[in-house]
């Protein structure tokens, strides 16, 4: 159990440094006063996808969804936002910050294989 906490944790983090770093890659975009417009509302737009697609009764979460999703596209959600992630980094040009995150990323879901193996088998007929 301290290890799926731990891999919680983890998770945790890899959201924030994902939201982060597209907000700071927005913010980079433009010199214009609309970076700051970008800086907020692109990792605001990834954490409201994050919250609100969600996988019903999902342990690793509060088990409450806004809008329920199945397991395969949460999943691909997920990789998608964490993808997302290391290419902000990678195209700010830090390359090592980049491998490091992919690489964590990559840890967390080979630590969380049980709950991969349980969305992807999810039924796509999901109760409402």
């Amino acid at each position: 159990m301290p290890s799926q906490s731990l891999n919680l944790v983890l998770r945790f983090l890899l959201e924030l440094i994902a939201f982060a770093s597209v907000g700071y890659w927005a913010y980079q975009l433009s010199e214009q006063w609309y970076r700051y417009l970008f800086a907020i509302v692109c990792p605001l737009v990834l954490a409201v996808l994050w919250g609100v697609f969600a996988v019903p009764n999902d342990p690793s979460r509060s088990g409450n969804t806004v809008i329920a999703t199945p397991g395969t596209i949460r999943l691909f959600l997920e990789l998608f936002i964490f993808g997302v992630g290391v290419f902000c980094l990678f195209d700010m040009e830090e390359r090592g910050l980049a491998l490091i995150f992919g690489v964590l990323v990559i840890v967390h879901y080979v630590v969380s294989h049980k709950r991969i193996a349980r969305l992807l088998k999810q039924c796509a007929n999901l109760t409402y």
